[in-house]
């Protein structure tokens, strides 16, 4: 069987997407136990990045035992979302926007462990050597032409910044990330693309902001937040309900260098 990955984030912190019938399993992996979610009557799983109910904090997030258990659920292309601050006010809220490239300043995750599946030596390490980079063009043109015909376009690429947190970014920091060109960034969605990619799953990011992090943009507070979130995962639930009964795997476009292979 082959199957779509979804990773869902912070909008659905209390809800499971609508209109979607999902029952849950448990992945044993290395790194622990993971709860995924098969879409029924489809070749889709989804994971909630935080649990459900909330319940991760981004830097708490077992982004390894994740990706394991996607890889071993028969996850053959996976689709990350994430609501982000925006750095470009060019850019709309609440509107889906793909990621087509990233920018992780250091390749870690937030416990300081270097962002990887091989932590120690093991015949199958390597190098990813990225001939597409981390995000598929494949996934990109393929949710794009979804989108159109659902008569819902996205009409954005953007580069993402990934910021650890769990705080949120100074208005200094915020102010790099848009220097180095980042024009969106969140606290997660870096990691579990470049461990996707490692397991040779081709990945795409698909986004919506639900704030401008920009300095002297007014940035609502408190259940304003909250709100923004619920927009987005309203956005969300339409794609998703497209992305899931038409979306097919690609091929993946980079490759792992194993010396002596």
């Amino acid at each position: 069987m082959v199957t779509v990955g979804y990773i869902l984030g912070s909008a659905y912190h209390d809800a499971q997407p609508f209109g979607l019938e999902l029952t849950a399993r448990s992945i044993a992996t290395a790194d622990g136990d993971v709860l995924i979610h098969q879409v029924i009557g489809r070749d889709a799983i989804v994971l909630f990045r935080h649990g459900l109910p909330h319940r991760w904090l981004p830097h708490q997030i077992p982004y390894r035992a994740h990706a394991r258990a996607l890889e071993r659920a028969g996850v053959t292309s996976l689709v990350v979302t994430s609501s982000v601050g925006v750095l470009d006010v060019g850019l709309p809220l609440h509107e889906p926007l793909i990621v087509d490239d990233i920018i992780m300043l250091e390749n870690r995750l937030p416990d300081g462990s270097t962002c990887t599946m091989w932590q120690t030596v093991t015949p199958d390490h390597g190098h990813l050597v990225l001939d597409e980079g981390l995000c598929s063009p494949r996934l990109a043109e393929a949710i794009e032409a979804i989108a159109v015909d659902a008569g819902d376009p996205i009409t954005r690429r953007v580069t993402f910044g990934y910021a650890q947190g769990p705080r949120t970014k100074t208005a200094a920091e915020n102010r790099a990330w848009h220097l180095l060109g980042a024009q969106v960034n969140s606290m997660s969605l870096g990691p579990e693309i470049v461990l996707a990619n490692e397991l040779e799953i081709p990945s795409i990011g698909l986004v919506i902001g639900h704030k401008y992090s920009v300095p002297g943009v007014s940035v609502e507070a408190g259940d304003g937040i909250t709100r923004s979130l619920e927009i987005g995962r309203d956005r969300f639930d339409r794609l998703l309900r497209y992305l899931v009964d038409t979306l097919q795997p690609v091929a993946f476009g980079n490759r792992i260098h194993r010396f002596g292979a």
